[in-house]
């Protein structure tokens, strides 16, 4: 009960309240899994009160009886229940900038070094009974919350006896999985606490709460994932959420790192229902999507996805393993970090503090025997040289590079040291891609290009007599945003036996670019005219996409 059981036995027999005799007979009683100080209880030989007070004279702080003690309901707000719980303590109030928090164990120093990481930095410890500290926390947060029918982890109670900031964060969690948010930004400012979601890309300021609550938000957080540390505020953390909502998963991926005005959450939100798009969703229109189909059902090679950080990459492998998952195909996939759990697909998860790096995982995979292999990226020469000789002995392997069309991605493999003779003989095909906003159905209106936009697009007046162009209205399915959801714009080289040779003889990019364009490839913006011209999304949203295709 007490953390240092023998100084507190002697405190006792020095203000008088025990002796040496009634300790050996205590002692002499035990019963499994008892301490002393209870035993003495349990006899009537001292109260709790009694000890409470004899450790509070001792530790220097002040003794409160809570008996008759009615705490008004603002105090929900200042302690978290699960830290209430954890540490076994209970707010009283604020005294200007600190908390005031009573305490039943003061020589618990971990929980005197802990609890000014996780509430804040400025705290009065006070003293009382175990039995009184629970029975205020039972006034506080409620009987049931504190008997444990909030869990830690999971949906949540919605009764009145919830915590404000417990429901405060679900409600958070709620809303940006209902307004279909992709990421939720729990920023601390100077003297608030602002929340974003990014939204179809953009990200849009919802709501702002006191800078007071920002200890309280962030613990709560932590104590959802289950595995952040409370205590801990000087280095970065990762970890996941996993709840349910309307019967439906919600996973999201937790980022936590310090800064000036205190700890920073970026929570992304992994939407399961992308697992089962197909390329139609993604954007693909019907003669990409034919060609891409034929291209990942070959039986060997390398398929590479390229593009900048968030142009849905991995969406679209993950699309691919969709496509050709089957009951007769062993696919394994190397990723860092797991995003989502595929049905009948082996997933490995890259930990580099402990050796499993790609190319480890890679290494060991192909022992597995697979026909199929995805992995995250390629960042360095090993992995591509392992994933390059899984391709030539008989295995398709699908990964990302970060380059800005797919021509590109030969230079990039070269520049990290692969051979030219390997990259012919492995890569069947190079996609490049971008995320755009589309349109929303529902409310898009007939619109015309300025003619900005006709000299960006390279477009002629007389091109557009047979097409009818939309923009944006905005209604309440799109948030008054006149766009819902984001579709890929895409570019597809496929290599044959001239680019081959191009490639051993170390042409340069625009030589294969323009090979590229000979074989039929359209370039992302090319692409995202189609998209223009088919009412899918508008010319302002291409023309920021691409702005590295000028041709």
């Amino acid at each position: 009960m007490y953390s240092n059981e023998t100084y507190l036995l002697e405190q006792l027999q020095e203000s008088g309240l025990i002796t040496e005799r009634d300790v050996q007979q205590a002692q002499c009683s035990l019963k499994p899994g008892e301490s002393v100080v209870e035993a003495l209880m349990k006899t009537g030989v001292v109260s709790d009160e009694q000890i409470a007070q004899t450790v509070a004279v001792n530790s220097g702080m002040e003794y409160v009886d809570l008996n008759g003690f009615e705490p008004p309901p603002t105090l929900k707000a200042l302690v978290p229940l699960e830290v209430a719980l954890k540490y076994k303590i209970a707010p009283l109030g604020t005294n200007h900038n600190a908390l005031q928090v009573v305490v039943a164990d003061p020589f618990d120093f971990e929980t005197l070094d802990a609890l000014p990481h996780v509430l804040q930095p400025d705290i009065e410890y006070y003293c009382s009974t175990p039995s009184l500290i629970k029975t205020l926390q039972a006034n506080i947060y409620g009987n049931e919350a504190v008997m444990g029918t909030i869990k830690a982890k999971g949906t949540e109670g919605s009764g009145d006896d919830d915590a404000p900031v417990i429901k405060l964060v679900t409600n958070m969690l709620m809303e940006a999985f209902k307004n279909k948010a992709s990421d939720i930004h729990v920023e601390p400012l100077e003297k608030d606490i602002r929340i974003r979601y990014r939204m179809d890309g953009v990200l849009v300021d919802v709501e702002h709460h006191p800078k007071r609550l920002h200890a309280a938000i962030i613990g709560r957080i932590k104590i959802m994932t289950g595995s952040m540390q409370l205590d801990e505020k000087r280095i970065p953390q990762d970890g996941r959420i996993q709840m349910s909502f309307n019967d439906k998963e919600i996973d999201m991926r937790v980022s936590i790192i310090p800064t000036n005005h205190g700890e920073s959450v970026v929570m992304r939100v992994l939407d399961k229902s992308s697992l089962r798009l197909g390329l139609v969703d993604l954007g693909f229109l019907s003669d990409d999507q034919a060609a891409f189909e034929r291209l990942i059902t070959l039986p060997d090679g390398i398929i590479l996805v390229t593009g900048p950080t968030g142009s849905g990459k991995t969406t679209t492998l993950y699309a691919c393993l969709n496509f050709i998952n089957r009951p007769d195909r062993k696919i394994i996939t190397v990723e860092d970090p797991v995003e989502y759990e595929l049905a009948g697909i082996n997933q490995v998860m890259v930990k580099e503090d402990i050796g499993m790096t790609f190319a480890a995982a890679l290494r060991a995979m192909l022992r597995q025997a697979p026909n199929i292999i995805m992995l995250g990226e390629i960042r360095d020469l090993e992995t591509a040289s392992i994933a390059i000789q899984a391709s030539l002995t008989g295995h398709l392997v699908f990964s990302t590079l970060h380059t800005n069309d797919a021509p590109s991605a030969v230079a990039r493999l070269s520049d990290i040291g692969v051979k030219p003779f390997l990259i012919a003989s492995a890569v069947r095909a190079i996609q490049a891609q971008r995320l755009v906003r589309k349109l929303c159905g529902d409310c898009k209106t007939p619109s015309t290009l300025s003619d900005r936009e006709l000299r960006a697009l390279g477009l002629e007046p007389t091109q557009l007599m047979e097409a009818t162009i939309f923009g944006p209205n905005g209604c309440g399915k799109c948030r008054q945003g006149g766009y819902r959801g984001r579709m890929s714009l895409v570019e597809i080289f496929t290599v044959d036996d001239e680019v081959r040779n191009m490639i051993n003889q170390q042409l340069t990019t625009p030589q294969l670019r323009k090979r590229a364009r000979e074989l039929g490839m359209r370039t992302l913006r090319e692409d995202g005219i189609r998209k223009v011209l088919a009412g899918m999304t508008t010319a302002e949203e291409v023309i920021e996409s691409t702005m590295s295709d000028a041709d």
